[in-house]
């Protein structure tokens, strides 16, 4: 199990005792790990829901005459979330530097697609390289923190997780298709179908509370994917940012985008193997051990991790 924060264990203690009376089967039961499992995802989800909703607010009650820019002010708060995260113990520092390279990675795309005209961001303050307001990383570092958070809230483990070095090609294929397709073939198909001859094996194992879920891995990036994309309309809903077919007013974002952001997850999820490496579930571990499970097949499950 990955390590918790300070405030984290605390509030597990906290939970623990609360459920210590909670039903293990029935209705009430399923009631009780469902909810456990809603606010997990609302925990893991905690750095891009509060620079979401400051982004909302900015569009709904930010005068258009004050001072400091819109932008500026959306850079501004995204620090002090990000600062707020370090104080508070929701975040580690290990944690930290995935998110920076998330930042990294997300604001060279960003500088690269607004020159050739993918969308654009309102063209006021100073906070900014080029047309990019620095808060827009922190979109990205949104996605990364939701990822490290999840796999350590919900004591992640997969059987038959691809090799790492495999899947650190496939991402760099798809980080250099977002810059090439401007210039040369779009090979996003392929490359959505090397993700599914990857990941297609893959069972993700997700403690909730008393229950361990399964599901295929697939189904979980599509299902995080889909809510990406909610999460898009809302932003571009809010003029954080605008596509070229938004510029006269707002409208749904294309279905389309719902693939690219399917990819962009990939190379999400790959940084985060590499600090977090795949792990096996701990019941394979104990019936290899007790002769269950050959030594053999273990070894197939571990293969992931090299």
């Amino acid at each position: 199990m990955q390590r918790a924060t300070s405030l984290e264990r605390r509030v597990d203690a906290w939970a623990h005792r609360l459920l210590l009376g909670a039903p293990s089967s029935g209705i009430r039961a399923g009631l009780v790990e469902f909810t456990v499992f809603v606010v997990k995802q609302a925990w893991a989800c905690i750095f891009g829901a509060a620079l979401l909703v400051v982004i909302v607010a900015a569009r709904l009650w930010y005068p258009d005459d004050a001072a400091l820019a819109r932008n500026d002010a959306l850079t501004i708060a995204a620090v002090l979330i990000q600062v707020a995260m370090l104080v508070f113990r929701l975040e580690s520092g290990r944690e930290l530097w995935v998110i920076v390279l998330f930042h990294i990675t997300g604001t060279a795309m960003e500088l690269f697609k607004t020159d050739v005209g993918s969308w654009a961001y309102a063209a006021d303050g100073f906070l900014r390289i080029g047309g990019v307001p620095l808060y827009s990383g922190f979109m990205y570092a949104a996605i990364g923190s939701y990822m490290v958070r999840v796999y350590r809230l919900f004591d992640l483990s997969f059987t038959r997780y691809p090799r790492r070095w495999m899947t650190a090609i496939l991402a760099v294929a798809i980080y250099l298709n977002f810059f090439a397709h401007h210039w040369w073939w779009d090979a996003r198909w392929v490359l959505l179908a090397g993700v599914v001859l990857l990941w297609l094996p893959t069972v993700m194992h997700a403690r909730i509370w008393r229950r361990t879920i399964r599901l295929p891995l697939l189904a979980v990036f599509g299902g995080v994917a889909v809510f990406i994309y909610l999460a898009e309309n809302i932003g571009t809903w809010a003029g954080a940012w605008a596509y070229p077919d938004q510029a006269e007013g707002w409208k749904p974002v294309s279905l389309s985008k719902l693939s690219s952001w399917f990819l962009l997850m990939i190379i999400s999820v790959v940084l985060v193997a590499w600090v977090y490496p795949p792990q096996v579930p701990a019941r394979l571990l104990r019936d290899s051990g007790d002769g269950a499970l050959g030594v053999d097949e273990v070894r197939g499950h571990r293969a992931g991790i090299e």
